[in-house]
């Protein structure tokens, strides 16, 4: 008889309690009653319900464009930033950067939300879309930089030499050889970076005005009022889509590898 293995049975009970909430709010979101108190029967209504809510459609539109601009830009700005703190030389200088790069990592989101507020304010700049986009941007670029240090950390300074030594010039170095490299860390920054503005709700709440508004806030201000299984119908979609784009960096990954796999065995060859 096999032994039990506690870390297993611990990892299971992990999962239990971080995935039992949402699929509570699946399944109550085919219910046809007016909240999870019992299930009823099952129905499509409140999907229905959310596909004419055009405020809704209209709210997530934004948060997916407010996502799309600030994982792009945030990703572009941690490239060159990651870029630039690899080369730095000095030590105290290098760690000195990074320290002040993981500053809005380990802040509070209340914190941070707070300082734009008051710094777009001292600023006078209107909140709105603008003020969300550039917060994002902020708070997303230290992930960035996180997910493509550890890649150019791996790289071996002998591959920028020898493309050197073959009359490359700084361009060529960096289209022909870095990029393709931390290829892999620029995809996951993004994703991370995506993932992150999707999902923010603290920093956008203080940020946000002029009648713009992201998922988060709407669903803390519909929450306020009442819980309504269009919630959760949304919550479902919400899912899966996190699932998508999960199972698309999974492949994206997968494919790096085998790439890489096949360039060594060319070498080897």
């Amino acid at each position: 008889m096999k032994k039990v293995k506690w870390q297993n049975v611990w990892l299971v009970g992990i999962f239990i309690l971080l995935y039992a909430p949402i699929f509570y709010l699946i399944f109550y979101s085919f219910s046809s009653g007016d909240n999870m108190n019992g299930f009823r029967s099952f129905t499509w209504a409140n999907y229905q319900a959310l596909f004419v809510d055009k405020r809704m459609i209209e709210i997530v539109l934004q948060t997916l464009l407010i996502a799309i601009l600030s994982s792009l830009c945030a990703t572009i700005v941690g490239t060159f930033g990651a870029l630039g703190i690899y080369e730095t030389k000095h030590r105290r200088v290098r760690n000195m950067v990074l320290a002040l790069n993981n500053i809005l990592m380990v802040s509070p989101d209340v914190i941070i939300g707070a300082s734009f507020l008051i710094f777009f304010t001292f600023l006078g700049l209107g909140l709105g879309f603008g003020s969300v986009l550039l917060s994002h941007i902020a708070f997303s670029i230290p992930i960035v930089v996180l997910m493509i240090l550890p890649k150019l950390n791996e790289m071996r300074p002998a591959l920028v030499d020898a493309a050197r030594d073959l009359g490359a010039t700084d361009w060529q170095v960096l289209s022909k050889v870095i990029l393709p490299y931390i290829s892999s860390g620029i995809f996951a920054g993004f994703f991370m970076a995506f993932t992150y503005s999707l999902d923010d709700f603290a920093v956008t709440f203080f940020v946000t005005g002029n009648g713009f508004e992201t998922l988060s806030v709407e669903i803390y201000s519909r929450a306020r009022q009442g819980i309504s299984l269009e919630i959760n119908a949304l919550s479902a979609l919400m899912f899966v889509f996190s699932l998508i784009l999960v199972a698309g960096y999974y492949l994206l990954n997968q494919r790096n590898q085998a790439q890489k796999a096949r360039r060594k065995r060319k070498a080897g060859a």
